[in-house]
């Protein structure tokens, strides 16, 4: 097993609070990974949270190895994108559908993805679950790649249970890190 497959499957399985994450599908052709956080807080302030991306998100996960590089617009057309050095910037996705407080849909492919011949869409919907929010991020990537897209799919599904994990951790404890 590749290195990366396997740091991706610890990483989910060292997920806080309970979170599902699974790779629901996957084929040569495209995969389908979703995370399932309850989040103790109301769905808008979760929402609001999730938007502030560059609070919570893994400097580990970025270009520039600065998270507070990261934006987030959320608005049909808005750019989730990062500042780099000397006037570059990166576009990570691109919101497709937003229902403030609701759902949040963005279209593109996330890091080592956008090299390849890939796209992805990914929904993020927060339902109230009692005093708190059942937040359900879903991401399908179509593509081709000689080894398969599946390749991609445990790395993708662990890289993203750790950025849910911290948001859950920044807006329960104040902190992202784990």
């Amino acid at each position: 097993m590749k290195a990366h497959v396997v740091l991706a499957l610890a990483l989910a399985a060292l997920a806080p609070g309970g979170a599902s994450a699974e790779v629901v599908d996957s084929s040569a052709g495209g995969f389908t990974v979703r995370i399932v956080q309850q989040i103790a807080a109301a769905p808008a302030e979760v929402f609001r949270r999730f938007v502030e991306v560059g609070g919570w998100w893994s400097p580990q996960h970025t270009f520039s190895g600065d998270a507070r590089n990261l934006s987030l617009e959320a608005k049909p057309g808005g750019c989730f994108c990062e500042k780099l050095p000397e006037g570059g910037g990166v576009r990570h996705m691109v919101v497709v559908n937003v229902v403030p407080g609701k759902t949040l849909v963005l279209s593109g492919a996330l890091g080592p993805l956008q090299s390849l011949a890939a796209t992805g869409t990914m929904t993020v919907q927060f339902a109230p679950d009692g005093a708190a929010t059942r937040l359900t991020l879903t991401y399908s990537v179509a593509g081709y790649l000689p080894a398969g897209m599946n390749t991609w799919a445990a790395p993708v599904d662990g890289v993203l249970a750790e950025q849910i994990a911290r948001l859950r951790n920044s807006i329960e404890k104040g902190a992202a890190a784990k």
